[in-house]
């Protein structure tokens, strides 16, 4: 396993992590998500990413059952505020910020996060009063680091010039070979201000993995017909794109690689990109994913990847679902 940098923070996080969003917060059982996570630190996997309102706290309250049996200084611990939590909680105030911060903490047995995100942009929260709740958690020990999740770049700069704010260090995008939204704008952004990337659905819910093939019937077991996991990869899930994620098996195989690892080692060119976060349901998965990391890849075969892809990749700075533009200051109440 590599190790990159976190922006300008003081962390080193590995070039795979383990996020938990669609499978310990509900969609994989307790002893499982022990297992992939045990796993993760067998392969030397540090970054552990999670966030409130998987399963509404139980993604956390694994994780805080699970890593707990680890020193806390092996791991690099994220977790993020702002959808609801109850018809009450929600949005990126201080009150919230504060209350959600605590109670997170609370469920994954720890004094502190290392990395504490914005799932969102909160577009009725002055933005001054977002930064310095953050500011105060970082002041009180209670995260050491901040950061964003599909903020645009009016709102990034706007973060970042808030007076006596702590610096942002990282933003989690979705970036994958089909959504390649963040290369029109974000990574250069990020890359001025010694932003990170940690990005989410590098594999496309799976779909670049090749599992996926068009006119078929999904595996019996994949994240396509489960119940809980399912409802977010049907945007990949059509023909063309299917077609298209098939041209890729060759080249992967050129490269003695599965699907996977190639669409990881394509993440990981990237020198704006810190860390690509994986999910897995079996220990395997952790193995194979972790096994992209330090692969490197000819530009031969990104050309290659670029025509197999060609009309399908999405390059156009869109948003993710529920981000919205917009900045709230606070001169304008």
């Amino acid at each position: 396993m590599e190790y990159r940098r976190l922006g300008d923070s003081e962390l080193e996080i590995s070039e795979i992590s383990l996020g938990s969003w669609l499978t310990y917060s509900g969609g994989v059982g307790f002893e499982a998500a022990r297992a992939c996570t045990e796993a993760a630190f067998d392969v030397g996997i540090n970054f552990f990413d999670t966030a409130n309102v998987y399963g509404r706290g139980a993604a956390e309250e694994a994780w805080g059952e699970i890593l707990s049996a680890h020193p806390r200084d092996s791991y690099v611990l994220a977790t993020k505020v702002y959808f609801a939590m109850s018809d009450d909680d929600r949005g990126l105030s201080a009150e919230q910020i504060a209350k959600q911060l605590d109670a997170s903490l609370s469920r994954l047995q720890t004094d502190y996060v290392d990395l504490y995100q914005c799932h969102r942009f909160d577009t009725r929260t002055p933005i001054e009063e977002t930064m310095e709740a953050l500011t105060a958690a970082v002041d009180a020990g209670k995260a050491r680091y901040i950061g964003f999740s599909e903020w645009t770049p009016e709102q990034i700069l706007a973060g970042l010039e808030v007076p006596g704010a702590a610096k942002l260090v990282s933003s989690q995008p979705q970036y994958n070979m089909i959504w390649r939204a963040p290369e029109a704008e974000l990574f250069d952004l990020c890359r001025k201000h010694d932003i990170s990337n940690v990005v989410w659905s590098p594999l496309a819910q799976g779909v670049l993995t090749g599992k996926y093939v068009p006119g078929e019937e999904p595996p019996s077991e994949s994240r396509a017909l489960h119940e809980e996991m399912g409802a977010s990869i049907q945007a990949y899930m059509n023909d063309e794109t299917l077609d298209a994620v098939q041209r890729l098996r060759p080249i992967a195989d050129g490269e003695g690689l599965t699907m996977a690892q190639l669409a990881l080692a394509w993440i990981l060119r990237r020198p704006e990109v810190a860390s690509a976060i994986t999910g897995a349901s079996r220990p395997d998965q952790v193995q194979a994913n972790a096994a992209a990391s330090g692969v490197e890849l000819s530009q031969e075969t990104l050309d290659a990847i670029d025509e197999a892809l060609s009309g399908n990749a999405i390059t156009e700075p869109l948003h993710a679902p529920f981000a919205k533009e917009g900045v709230v200051h606070r001169d304008a109440e």
